[in-house]
């Protein structure tokens, strides 16, 4: 019969199995632990109950435009810019959070990348950061730095962060990101872009002088031209693509080579 152990809220690194039988531990990512993933399952059902009537609204609008996804982009990029703060009010109680896959994907990157320090910009509830959370625990450990606008997304990320056993992996700072991540430490490994789309740029050029070489830039909804013109500048030392997960999210892979 299998037994788990549950090494992260004993404080070490990561968990691990042992399996009857095979005489050895068999190692088991975060991700897959119960208290993880039950957790997230609940986090992405409560995510679709507050937001499909939100993303079902949207999809009519773009249908009925007949302009598209990145016209609709457009018309909230020139909303940020006339008024962010209002703009984002009207999302307090809504997640706008990524899917399953992507969070396996960002889960990935970071292992496959050895992460150690992580900055995510747009943490909302806590979703995203759960997944990048969980890949600094099984590299051995690290400091996630996250901004979030909203103070009662930041307080509710806080407490999914506390029972998946992650909340000492992780510093999320509320405000304006460009004044929260004006004084990152230490070379960052990942960036996660997932907020104001107008912001993408600021936070990019804000965090840059931080990003390692081979970092990794994740843009999620990347659907500002500016952005996008920006990391597709090879004078700017970046190597970017458009990549086939969540297409109509318009997601951006970058890797920082200069």
């Amino acid at each position: 019969m299998a037994e788990v152990r549950n090494d992260a809220i004993c404080g070490a690194a990561y968990w691990s199995r042992t399996v009857s039988g095979a005489g050895r531990a068999k190692p088991v990512n975060m991700l897959d632990t119960d208290i993880v993933a039950n957790l997230l399952g609940r986090l992405h059902q409560a995510a679709h109950e507050a937001d499909h009537a939100h993303f079902e609204q949207v999809m009519a609008e773009i249908e009925a435009s007949g302009a598209g996804a990145e016209q609709w982009a457009a018309k909230l990029l020139e909303d940020e810019k006339a008024g962010l703060r209002s703009v984002y009010q009207g999302y307090a109680e809504h997640f706008l959070s990524i899917s399953p896959g992507f969070g396996r994907f960002l889960y990935a990157m970071a292992r496959a990348g050895k992460a150690s320090r992580i900055v995510e910009f747009g943490t909302s509830m806590g979703i995203s950061t759960i997944y990048l959370a969980a890949a600094l625990r099984d590299n051995g450990g690290g400091m996630l730095i996250g901004s979030e606008f909203e103070p009662g997304k930041v307080a509710r990320a806080r407490e999914h962060l506390e029972a998946a056993a992650l909340a000492d992996l992780v510093d999320i700072r509320e405000g304006d990101a460009r004044e929260t991540l004006a004084d990152i430490a230490g070379e960052v490994d990942l960036l996660l872009l997932d907020g104001a789309f107008s912001l993408y740029l600021p936070v990019l050029k804000l965090v840059e002088p931080r990003l390692r070489p081979g970092a990794i830039v994740l843009g999620e909804n990347a659907f500002d031209p500016e952005y996008r013109a920006y990391v597709r500048d090879p004078g700017n030392g970046y190597l970017t693509q458009t990549f086939a997960m969540d297409v109509e999210r318009g997601n951006d892979f970058t890797v920082r080579i200069g």
